[in-house]
């Protein structure tokens, strides 16, 4: 109505503005019948008024269209024949949609093609360090190590990105099960062991067997992956162990990964699952890329798992991952 009445404003003014000029120039002409005046002047408003009021219902679902704030695209989409103007509103409308359907369209299509190609890229790149990583597993002479530490380095690398562009099209590429966690656990642990090894860091798994959680078997490992190499990095030769416990609770499972490094700032707990961030702890070991923690965190939200961190500096720091539901065979 508002809306109605703001857009009409200035012909009601033109209206009344043009009725008294009539009138005036009428009495200047010596025309001094006032219950003729009064009557034209109030003739001309009735008519007036009857006009605003047939227009305003002809075209009310249309005004109350653009008072209402639209919560979807779809909102946009109308279909108004009653003036000209809603008309050609309707179809100006319809056709931005249609524009708009088809640049996201475009949009998911690149995309698309983009996750693809970095998928393929990867697999590429794992074939040939795949082969290095066999030559030099054996060799214990300078410099097979650090090729081996460097190759690893180039391997979680490239899991990091293959993982990162899975997760755009995350709802195609998952599938929640019942999963045994110990075995997952130490199928992490061993695929690390070198890792270990070269940290002296050592794990203690304290998880007991039959503990299922539902959870994805691809995406999980991955998750366990990153908070296990974290707890490595920032524990590296120390000589501690890295605790890795389940406790069950009346409907949820709770993993607990201990380590006993250099902890994280107190400062920088609220801000460690933003994307990029590193921190202090970023400053000094400079391989970190201040994705891992982002990816455990989105991942988590998208299986409905939660986790947090807590952590004190040159004590260590404490991941709890929780699932909301297990499953006993």
């Amino acid at each position: 109505m508002k809306l109605f009445f703001r857009e009409h404003l200035r012909l009601i003014f033109f209206q009344v503005f043009q009725l008294l000029f009539i009138l005036f120039i009428l009495l200047l002409d010596g025309y001094v019948k006032n219950s003729v005046l009064i009557y034209m002047f109030v003739l001309s408003i009735g008519l007036l008024a009857i006009y605003l009021f047939i227009t305003y219902i002809r075209s009310r679902e249309f005004y109350l269209h653009l008072e209402k704030p639209m919560e979807t695209l779809e909102d946009s989409l109308v279909d108004f024949h009653e003036t000209p103007i809603s008309e050609a509103y309707a179809e100006a409308m319809q056709s931005q949609y249609r524009m708009y359907q088809q640049m996201i369209l475009e949009h998911e299509r690149k995309k698309d093609e983009h996750v693809t190609f970095m998928n393929q890229w990867v697999h590429q790149m794992k074939t040939p360090l795949s082969v290095i990583q066999l030559l030099v597993q054996d060799e214990d002479e300078s410099p097979f190590p650090s090729l081996r530490e460097e190759a690893d380095r180039i391997g979680r690398g490239l899991e990091m990105v293959l993982h990162t562009s899975r997760l755009e099209v995350f709802e195609r590429d998952f599938q929640v099960d019942s999963v045994e966690l110990k075995p997952i656990v130490q199928r992490v642990i061993q695929e690390n062991k070198t890792y270990f090894i070269r940290n002296q860091v050592y794990p203690d798994v304290q998880i007991a067997e039959g503990i299922y959680v539902k959870s994805d078997t691809k995406w999980l490992p991955f998750m366990l992956d990153q908070i296990i190499t974290n707890a490595i990095k920032y524990s590296a030769g120390s000589k501690q162990k890295i605790t890795i416990s389940a406790i069950q609770r009346d409907k949820e499972v709770v993993l607990e990964i201990i380590d006993r490094g250099i902890g994280i700032p107190e400062a920088d707990i609220k801000r460690v699952f933003r994307p990029f961030f590193t921190g202090e702890n970023g400053r000094k070991y400079r391989e970190s890329t201040g994705m891992g923690l982002y990816l455990v965190q989105q991942i988590s939200e998208k299986l409905e798992h939660q986790v947090n961190i807590t952590s004190k500096v040159g004590e260590g720091t404490t991941v709890l991952l929780i699932f909301p539901c297990h499953v006993m065979k």
